[in-house]
């Protein structure tokens, strides 16, 4: 006869007494582990938390001395640039800050925000992404309507972050003011030479306009770089519907600059090409192609071609131009020019790049230009750099034509 033996042994543990004691050392096994990563996300939250509850400070509001200049307009209306009205005082929005608030919809609204940054491809940074344009810098004014005396009251205070229009690498900003849709009468403040964050302080009165004309009315402010020589170039513009805003006192904005609406957006672009040689100390130049030139004739069409002008510190040292073609806004050209221009040199130099349009009658007409030099726009000084960073090897790149 069998026995058993496991069976018989004495005090020798069942399975299901060994099976019930592993799951329970695996059970608390795990539950510590839960807790640690509980109390690690719990830190780790709360600084998070803590960092989004700083605030951030904003832009000063103008000071300085108002400009003082009487202009009249025969539309029933009189514009003065004089002093602040007396007893108005500018409501300035940049004085505002912003204020830690702690509360569960701010704990929400950083950990969401955090989730968006963390996860990748969001809809909100393509958004971003697709919303990057030139910076055209902003501009800082002050609105507001005197019922008592009929006059609306506009104050150019600053702007800031101004592109540069000239070769320099500077600007000459004036702020022309309109009423629109009136565009035979402006406004103008004084020119600030070489300065890209200027103040103005000038404030304009149209007296004699009731409240019901000035409703009716769009403030149109366009910032330009002044130019003796040629044509005023455009930097941006601010259009605001006065009927939008509240005129009962005056009221201060920071409004960025958009692209001018007169054209000067669309002249075309131009593809050319660097090469340097720093063994023989030249640039050589290749005009190569334009496409959609703006149309200069009656007929909706253009002659363009192209002048090249070599400047060393804001001086004219040698002029080349391409032929001409006719009867094209799409004209390929493949010009090269040479430039002599000595290494200790180039951080003085610009090249100016001039389409024009070739006119037998009348002078002919400037379509765009282009300036480069390592002080120019951003997509120019991209351009100059990567032609010194390559040397000996031609860089092409198309430009945007500029008034």
């Amino acid at each position: 006869m069998y026995r058993d033996l496991e069976a018989a042994s004495p005090g020798a543990p069942t399975r299901d007494v060994l099976l019930v004691s592993a799951i329970i050392t695996i059970s608390l096994s795990v539950t510590v582990v839960l807790c640690g990563l509980c109390h690690w996300c719990q830190r780790k939250l709360g600084k998070r938390y803590k960092n989004s509850l700083e605030t951030v400070g904003t832009p000063d509001s103008g000071r300085g001395r108002s400009e003082k200049k009487a202009i009249k307009l025969p539309t029933g209306g009189k514009a003065v640039n004089t002093a602040p009205v007396p007893g108005q005082t500018p409501h300035d929005e940049s004085d505002h800050r912003t204020e830690p608030r702690s509360s569960v919809s701010d704990l929400v609204n950083s950990l969401t925000s955090e989730m968006l940054m963390l996860s990748p491809g969001s809809e909100e940074d393509e958004a971003h992404e697709g919303c990057s344009r030139e910076n055209l810098g902003r501009i800082q004014f002050s609105v507001g309507y005197n019922f008592q005396e009929s006059t609306l009251t506009v104050k150019i205070m600053k702007a800031q972050e101004l592109p540069a229009k000239d070769f320099s690498g500077t600007s000459d900003p004036f702020v022309k003011i309109y009423l629109l849709p009136d565009k035979k009468h402006k406004l103008e403040t004084k020119v600030k030479r070489k300065n890209l964050n200027p103040h103005w302080n000038e404030t304009f009165l149209f007296e004699g306009f009731p409240y019901e004309k000035v409703v009716q009315r769009v403030l149109y402010l366009q910032v330009l770089d002044y130019d003796r020589f040629s044509r005023n170039d455009p930097i941006g513009e601010v259009s605001i519907p006065l009927n939008k805003i509240d005129l009962t006192q005056m009221q201060t904005f920071w409004k960025d600059l958009k692209p001018c609406s007169d054209g000067s957006g669309s002249r075309g672009e131009l593809l050319l090409s660097l090469c340097y040689n720093p063994s023989a100390n030249s640039i050589i130049v290749n005009i190569i192609k334009a496409r959609n030139l703006k149309a200069m004739d009656i007929g909706g069409t253009s002659d363009p071609y192209v002048k090249v002008w070599l400047m060393y510190k804001d001086k004219r040292v040698e002029k080349k131009k391409t032929v001409t073609m006719k009867r094209n806004l799409n004209p390929i050209f493949n010009e090269s020019f040479a430039f002599d221009i000595p290494t200790e040199k180039l951080r003085e130099t610009t090249i100016i790049i001039t389409v024009m349009d070739k006119d037998k009658l009348s002078r002919n007409d400037v379509i765009g230009k282009i300036y480069l030099s390592w002080k120019s726009g951003p997509g120019e000084v991209k351009h100059w750099k990567d032609m010194i960073a390559r040397p000996r090897q031609p860089v092409a790149q198309w430009h945007q034509l500029k008034a």
